[in-house]
C-alpha cells in the first residue's frame, strides 16, 4: 500500500546547525499582520489611535500636575481651593476622554486579535491541505500541526492583540511625556535623557535574547505535541507493548528542554528590566540634583521641575512597562515564523492550482512510460529505473510482486501524489503534469488497504464521495458496495459515528463504507491497492462483490498480494525490484512454470499448505471440546455487528450495534451526559499545589516580587518629599536636592538586585509547573483504559490541543501573573501605610473609591469566566476535525475533500470567534472603567486635600504624600483587574487539566499490583463472559461465552465480518474487562494479575501494523524488553545504534521475512515514518 512504502525520515530532519538556525529565525512584526482584512485595518486604526489618545491622557495630566503643584505651593490657604478646583476640574475631563478611549483600544485590538488569529488558522489548515505529500513526508506530521494551531496561534494572538493596544498607549506615553518635557523645560530634561540610549539598549538586548529562548522552546513543544499524537493514535499498540513509560520517558526529555528555555527566558527578561529600573532612577537622581540646581541659578520653579521629571518619569516607566509587550511580541514573532513559512509554501505539487487541460472524454488509458523515480524523503532509493506500463482504456490490470517491489508506488503516480523524476505519466496519452489536478483527481476512485474514515457519521465519510450528494444517491452507493444490510441492522442507520478513523466499525464494514465513497464519486478509474488483504474470508467474499460491480466498464489498477483476488483480470504483471518482469493473463502465465508469476502462485500454495499443517491440530481440537463457538451466532437470535480489534493506532477499538427493536434514535445521545470530562472550578489553592516542589523558588520570588513591589510607593514617598524642598530657602534646597538623589540611587540599586531574582524564581517554578502539567497530564492519558480514548473528547487532536494551550494558560497564571499579584499586593500595602501615616483622614476619604477598580476586576473575570470555557470546548473540536484531515491527507488528496474539510472546520471556528469577541467587548467596558476611575482618583485627592489645606487638617507636603502613595495603589489594583482575561483563561484551563489529573483509570496498568506467575503455559479460557463496549451500551456483543484456548496451540477464530472475533484478542489483552463471567490464564483470572506484566508475555500483530518514527532496527527493538532498556529512545533516536546487525535483530527479521525488504532499503537503520498522513 502507499502508506507503507513512503514510511521514511521521521526523527532526523536536517543537520544540528541547521535546526538552531531555524529555531531562531523569527518574522518581522509588521508581518504578522500581512492577513489582516478592511474591517481589521478600520478596527486598528481605531484601536490605534485610541491608544494613542489613552497615552497622552498621562502625559497632560502631569501638565495639569506641574500647575496644581504651584497652587499648592504658592497660593496662600484662603484661595486655595477655588484655584484647585478650576485645575481638578480638568482632571476629570482627562478621565472622561481616557476612560472612551481605553475601551476602544482594549475592545478594537482584542477583537481584530481574534479575528486574525481564527484567520491564520484557516490559512495555515488551508495550506497545509494543498500541500504535496512529500511534504509530509519530510517536514511535518500530524502532531505539529496540531501543536501549532492550538499553542503558536495563542502566541500569535497575544503579540497581536491587545499587547499592541498597551504597547501603542505605552509608546505615546513616552513620546508624549518627552514631549511636554522638552516644553516645560528643555534642559532638564536633556539631563533627564542621558540614560535613554543605555535604556533602549537593554530593552533591544533582552527582547532578542527572549525571542531566540521563545522559538528554542516552542520548537520543542512542537516536537512534544507530535509524540503526544503518535501515542494517543496509537493507544492500543502502546499498551499491547507496555510501552506507555517509554512514550512518557520521551515526552519528558522533550518539555525539559523547554522548561531550560522558558527559565533563560525568565533571566533575560528580569535582567533587561532590572537593568531599565537601575538606569531609569539614576536618572530620577541627577534630575532632583540638578532641578534644586535650575531653581537657584536659572529661574525654574518647583512646579516645572516636578512637571519635568514626572513627565519623564512617566515615559520612562511606560517603556519599562512594554516588556511584557515585547516579550508578547518576541514570542509571536518565533511561533509565526514556522506557519509563516508553510502558509507561503508552493507547492510544486498544488491541488488547488485551477490552470491544466480538461479532457472531454475521459477513455481512462494509463501509461507509465521510461519513469524514473524515488521517494523524495529517500532519493538514494531508486524504486524504479525507466519503468514502462500501459493499462488499456476499461481493462483490469493486476500489479503483483514481492513487498516493496513497487506496486503501490504505480497508483501513487497515477493519483499524482508524486511526480517522477524523470520519465512520463500519462492519461489518454496526455502527461499527467499538463491535466487539472483536481479534475484528474476526481476521476478517480482510490481504495486502499487501510481505509480512512472521518470523525463524523456513515453518511457524511460516504458524502465526500461527491459534493452536494442527495440521499438516494448514497442510499445507490450503500447498496453497490454490499453496505446497506449492516447499516441497517445499526441503531442509527446512516447517522452511525463510525469513530476516530472509523474505530467503531469492523474491517470489513469500514472497507465497504469506503467503496460506497468511491462508487459515489462515479470514477472511470479505480485504483484498489491490497483493498481486500487485510479482510477475513467471508468479509472479502462480500466486498469482491462490490468491487466486481463497480469495476465494469471501468479502467482499474489492482494491487493485490494474495493471487487469488486477481485471477480474472484482464492482464497480470509481475514487479520485481522496480522492474516489469512478466505479463500476460493468469491462465497464459501459469503455463510457464519458471516464470516469476508461477514461483509467486507456488510460494503462496507452499504458505498456505503449512499454515494449514500447523493450525488443523489445534482446530480440530477445539471444533471437538465443550467450547465450540461460532461466532455471529453465540446464544443470541439478533444479528450483530462488531468492530474488530484494531484502531489507526494499533489494535483498533472494538464497537458494535445490537437491535433490539428499541427506537431509531442516535445512541450518541443516550451518552451525552458522559461525553465531556466534568470541569468543574478548581481553587488557586489547589492549582498552587502542583507548584509544591518549588515552594522555595516561589517564596524567593514571591519575596523579591514584595521588594519589587515596595520600590513604587517609595518611589512616590521620595518624590512627595523632594517636591516640598523645591519651595525651602536655598540652603536647605541645596542640602535636600542632593539628600533625594542619593536616595533615588538606593532605590535603583535594589531594584536592579530584586526584580531579576523575582522573574528568575518565577521562571523556575512556572517552567516546572508547565513541565509537571504536561507530564502529568500525559502521564494520566497514556495509562487510561482503551474505551476513554473511544470518546470525541479523548482523540488524538483534542488532547494534543489541550496539553498544547491548558498548560500555557495556567502557567501565565502561576508565574508571571501571581509576581504581578504579590507585586501588586505589596504595592499597595506599602502605599496604604505611608498615606495613612502621612494623614489617616485624607487618606480614608480617598481609599473609598480605589475598592471599586477591583470590584469591576471581579465582575469583568466572572463575566470571561464563562466565555472562554466555551470557546475552549469548541476550539478542541476543530482542532480534531485538522486532526482527522492532516492524518488522512492521502484520503483527502484524492477525493478532493479539502474545501470540505475547511468548510467543517471553520463552522467549528466560528462561535469561539464570537465568544472571543464579545469577551474583547467586556475587556474593554472594564479597562476603560478601570482608567476612568484612576484619573477621578486624582480628581477627587487633590480636591479633597484643597479642603484639608484650606481647613488646616493637612500641610501641602501631607497631600502629596497621600496622593502619590494612593496612586501606586491605584496603579496595582488596576493592574490586576486588567489581568481578569488571563485569570478566566487561566482557571478553564486548570479545570480542564484537573479533568484529566483527577479522572481514575478503570484499568490502570501504572499500578504496581496483581499477581506474577512463576512459569508461563498461556492455557486461556472464557467462562461465561458477557460482554459490550463502554461507548455502546444497548448492544450486546457477547452473552454467557464459553471458549477454551490450550496451551501451546494454535486456535482461529473465524466467522463473518463483526463478529466478535477481535473482541477476543481485546479482552484479553485487557483493553477492556467483560461485563459478567471471568478470563484467565493458566487458572488464575487474568483481573488479578499485573496488568504490566501480563501484557509483556503476549505479542500482538494487528490488522494495520502502525511504525513510529525512528529508524527499522527501533522499532523491531520496541518489541524487546532488553533492548527497549538499552536503546536511548524508542522513537525518533537521536543517533543510529550501533547494534543493528546483532544476532537478535536478524534472527528476528529473517524469522519475519523481512531481512530481504530491509536489506533493500538502506538497512535496518533506515528511518521510517509514523501512522501520520
Amino acid at each position: 500500500m502507499v502508506s507503507r512504502e513512503r514510511k521514511n525520515t521521521g526523527g532526523e530532519r536536517g543537520d544540528g546547525k541547521e535546526e538552531r538556525k531555524r529555531k531562531e529565525e523569527k518574522v518581522a512584526f509588521h508581518k504578522l499582520f500581512s492577513f489582516a482584512d478592511s474591517k481589521d485595518a478600520a478596527l486598528m486604526a481605531v484601536g490605534s489611535v485610541s491608544a494613542v489618545c489613552c497615552g497622552l491622557c498621562m502625559p497632560l495630566m502631569t501638565f495639569v500636575f506641574g500647575r496644581l503643584i504651584n497652587a499648592f505651593g504658592v497660593s496662600n490657604r484662603d484661595n486655595v481651593v477655588h484655584e484647585v478646583s478650576q485645575i481638578v476640574l480638568e482632571f476629570v475631563y482627562i478621565a472622561a476622554g481616557a476612560g472612551a478611549a481605553s475601551f476602544l483600544q482594549v475592545s478594537c485590538w482584542i477583537m481584530t486579535g481574534e479575528r486574525q488569529a481564527a484567520r491564520i488558522r484557516s490559512l495555515y489548515l488551508k495550506t497545509i491541505l494543498r500541500q504535496d505529500i512529500a511534504f509530509f513526508d519530510k517536514e511535518t506530521d500530524t502532531g505539529e500541526v496540531i501543536g501549532r494551531m492550538s499553542g503558536d496561534t495563542i502566541l500569535i494572538q497575544d503579540a497581536m492583540g491587545e499587547k499592541v493596544a498597551k504597547f501603542i498607549q505605552l509608546l505615546s506615553t513616552f513620546i508624549g511625556g518627552f514631549v511636554v518635557a522638552f516644553i516645560r523645560g528643555w534642559r532638564l530634561t536633556l539631563v533627564l535623557m542621558c540614560s535613554f540610549p543605555f535604556i533602549v539598549i537593554a530593552g533591544g538586548a533582552m527582547a532578542l535574547t527572549i525571542s531566540k529562548l521563545s522559538a528554542r522552546g516552542q520548537a520543542a513543544y512542537a516536537e512534544a505535541g507530535s509524540i503526544v499524537d503518535q501515542t494517543v493514535g496509537s493507544i492500543r499498540t502502546i499498551v499491547s507493548f507496555s510501552g506507555e513509560s517509554q512514550a512518557i520517558k520521551k515526552y519528558n526529555e522533550l518539555i525539559r528542554n523547554a522548561y531550560k528555555a522558558v527559565v533563560h527566558q525568565g533571566t533575560a527578561a528580569g535582567l533587561g528590566v532590572g537593568v531599565v529600573l537601575f538606569l531609569a532612577s539614576c536618572s530620577y537622581s541627577l534630575a532632583l540634583w540638578y532641578g534644586g540646581s535650575l531653581i537657584l541659578n536659572k529661574g525654574y520653579n518647583g512646579g516645572v521641575v516636578i512637571n519635568v521629571i514626572m513627565a519623564v518619569m512617566t515615559g520612562a516607566m511606560s517603556l519599562g512597562q512594554a516588556s511584557p509587550c515585547l516579550s508578547a511580541f518576541a514570542a509571536g514573532q518565533a511561533a509565526a515564523y514556522k506557519m509563516f513559512e508553510t502558509i507561503r509554501r508552493e507547492p510544486e505539487i498544488d491541488s488547488s492550482y485551477i490552470g491544466g487541460i480538461v479532457l472531454e472524454d475521459l477513455r481512462g488509458q494509463i501509461e507509465l512510460k521510461n519513469v524514473y523515480f524515488s521517494y523524495p524523503a529517500r532519493p538514494d532509493h531508486l524504486i524504479f529505473n525507466g519503468f514502462s506500463l500501459i493499462v488499456p482504456s476499461g481493462t483490469t490490470m493486476a500489479l503483483v510482486g514481492e513487498s516493496g517491489s513497487g506496486k503501490s508506488t504505480v497508483i501513487s503516480l497515477v493519483e499524482r501524489f508524486y511526480d517522477p523524476q524523470a520519465g512520463e505519466v500519462l492519461i489518454d496519452g496526455v502527461n499527467l503534469k499538463k491535466l487539472r489536478l483536481k479534475w484528474i483527481r476526481e476521476k478517480i476512485g482510490l481504495v486502499s488497504q487501510e481505509p480512512i474514515l472521518f470523525t463524523t457519521t456513515i453518511k457524511e465519510n460516504i458524502a465526500y464521495g461527491k459534493e452536494g450528494a442527495t440521499p438516494e444517491e448514497i442510499r445507490r452507493a450503500v447498496e453497490l458496495a454490499n453496505a446497506a444490510k449492516f447499516i441497517d441492522e445499526m441503531p442509527s442507520g446512516l447517522e452511525t459515528m463510525v469513530g476516530e478513523h472509523g474505530t467503531q466499525l469492523s474491517g470489513g464494514q469500514e472497507q465497504r463504507i469506503a467503496i460506497a465513497r468511491a462508487i459515489l464519486k462515479n470514477p472511470k478509474i479505480i485504483l484498489l491497492d491490497e483493498a481486500t488483504s487485510a479482510l477475513d474470508a467471508e468479509s472479502e467474499r462480500i466486498v469482491q462483490d462490490a468491487l466486481v460491480k463497480i469495476m465494469v466498464d471501468r479502467t482499474t489498477i489492482i494491487v493485490a498480494h494474495r493471487l487469488s483476488t486477481v485471477i480474472n483480470a484482464d492482464t497480470i504483471s509481475v514487479v520485481q525490484r522496480g522492474k516489469l518482469v512478466e505479463q500476460g493473463a493468469h491462465l497464459e502465465l501459469i503455463k510457464n512454470p519458471y516464470g516469476a508469476y508461477s514461483q509467486l502462485v507456488r510460494l503462496q500454495e507452499l504458505k498456505k499448505e503449512s499454515d494449514v499443517s500447523n493450525s488443523s491440530n489445534s482446530v480440530e481440537e477445539n471444533m471437538s471440546n465443550e467450547s465450540r463457538t461460532f461466532f455471529g451466532k453465540s446464544g443470541s437470535h439478533h444479528r450483530r455487528s462488531l468492530s474488530r480489534g484494531s484502531s489507526h493506532g494499533g489494535s483498533r477499538q472494538p464497537s458494535s450495534r445490537f437491535s433490539f427493536g428499541i427506537p431509531e434514535t442516535r445512541v450518541d445521545d443516550v451518552e451525552a451526559g458522559e461525553g465531556r470530562d466534568a470541569r468543574k472550578q478548581v481553587s488557586f489553592m489547589r492549582l498552587l499545589s502542583l507548584n509544591k516542589p518549588e515552594i522555595p523558588a516561589l517564596l524567593l520570588g514571591s519575596t523579591a516580587a514584595a521588594v519589587h513591589g515596595l520600590i513604587f510607593p517609595m518611589f512616590g514617598l521620595l518624590i512627595s518629599s523632594a517636591i516640598k524642598s523645591f519651595y525651602e530657602p536655598p540652603h536647605q534646597l541645596r542640602k535636600d536636592s542632593r539628600f533625594w538623589a542619593e536616595m533615588y540611587l538606593i532605590l535603583g540599586v535594589v531594584g536592579f538586585i530584586c526584580v531579576p531574582v523575582q522573574m528568575y524564581w518565577f521562571g523556575v517554578a512556572g517552567g516546572k509547573l508547565i513541565e509537571r502539567i504536561r507530564s502529568l497530564s500525559f502521564e494520566k492519558v497514556v495509562y487510561q483504559e482503551i474505551s476513554w480514548f473511544d470518546k470525541p473528547e479523548s482523540s488524538s487532536g483534542a488532547i494534543g490541543a489541550r496539553l498544547s494551550s491548558d498548560a500555557s494558560s495556567v502557567k501565565s497564571l502561576v508565574g508571571d501573573t501571581l509576581a504581578l499579584i504579590v507585586q501588586n499586593i505589596s504595592t499597595i500595602i506599602a502605599a496604604v501605610i505611608i498615606a495613612l501615616v502621612a494623614n489617616w483622614k485624607l487618606a480614608l476619604i480617598i481609599l473609598v473609591i480605589i475598592p471599586l477598580v477591583g470590584l469591576q476586576g471581579y465582575a469583568q473575570m466572572k463575566f470571561l469566566h464563562g466565555f472562554s470555557a466555551d470557546a475552549k470546548m469548541m476550539y478542541e473540536e476543530a482542532s480534531q476535525v485538522a486532526s482527522d484531515a492532516v492524518s488522512s491527507i492521502r484520503t483527502v488528496a484524492s477525493f478532493c475533500a479539502e474545501e470540505k474539510v475547511m468548510d467543517a472546520y471553520q463552522k467549528r471556528c466560528e462561535k469561539p470567534m464570537k465568544q472571543g469577541i464579545r469577551q474583547g467587548l467586556v475587556s474593554g467596558v472594564g479597562y476603560g472603567f478601570s482608567m476612568m476611575t484612576l484619573y477621578c482618583t486624582y480628581a477627587l485627592s487633590f480636591y479633597v486635600g484643597a479642603h484639608f489645606v484650606h481647613n488646616g487638617s493637612a500641610t501641602f507636603g501631607q497631600v502629596f504624600k497621600v496622593f502619590f502613595a494612593l496612586t501606586m495603589a491605584a496603579i496595582g489594583v488596576s493592574q490586576s483587574s486588567a489581568l481578569g482575561p488571563d485569570a478566566a483563561k487561566a482557571k478553564d484551563s486548570a479545570a480542564s487539566i484537573f479533568g484529566i489529573l483527577d479522572r481514575k483509570s478503570n484499568i490502570d496498568a501504572s499500578i504496581d499490583k496483581g499477581m506474577v506467575l512463576a512459569q508461563v503455559n498461556g492455557e486461556i479460557e472464557f467462562q461465561h463472559v458477557s460482554f459490550k463496549y463502554p461507548n455502546r451500551p444497548l448492544v450486546q456483543i457477547f452473552r454467557d461465552l464459553c471458549l477454551k484456548i490450550p496451551s501451546g496451540k494454535t486456535v482461529a477464530l473465524v466467522g463473518e465480518s463483526g463478529s466478535g472475533k477481535s473482541t477476543v484478542v481485546s479482552l484479553i489483552e485487557r483493553f477492556y474487562d467483560p461485563d459478567s463471567g471471568t478470563i484467565t490464564m493458566d487458572g488464575v483470572e487474568i483481573q488479578k494479575l499485573k496488568i504490566g506484566w501480563l501484557r509483556k508475555q503476549m505479542g500482538l500483530v494487528s490488522q494495520e501494523p502502525v511504525m513510529f518514527n525512528g529508524t527499522i532496527r527501533s522499532n523491531i527493538a520496541y518489541g524487546s524488553r532488553r533492548e527497549r532498556r538499552r536503546t536511548r529512545s524508542w522513537w525518533w533516536p537521536r543517533r543510529q545504534t550501533p547494534t543493528a546487525s546483532s544476532p537478535p535483530f536478524r534472527r528476528a527479521t529473517i524469522r519475519a521475512s523481512g531481512s530481504e525488504a530491509c536489506s533493500s532499503l538502506e538497512g535496518r537503520s533506515s528511518a521510517s515514518r509514523s501512522r501520520g498522513p
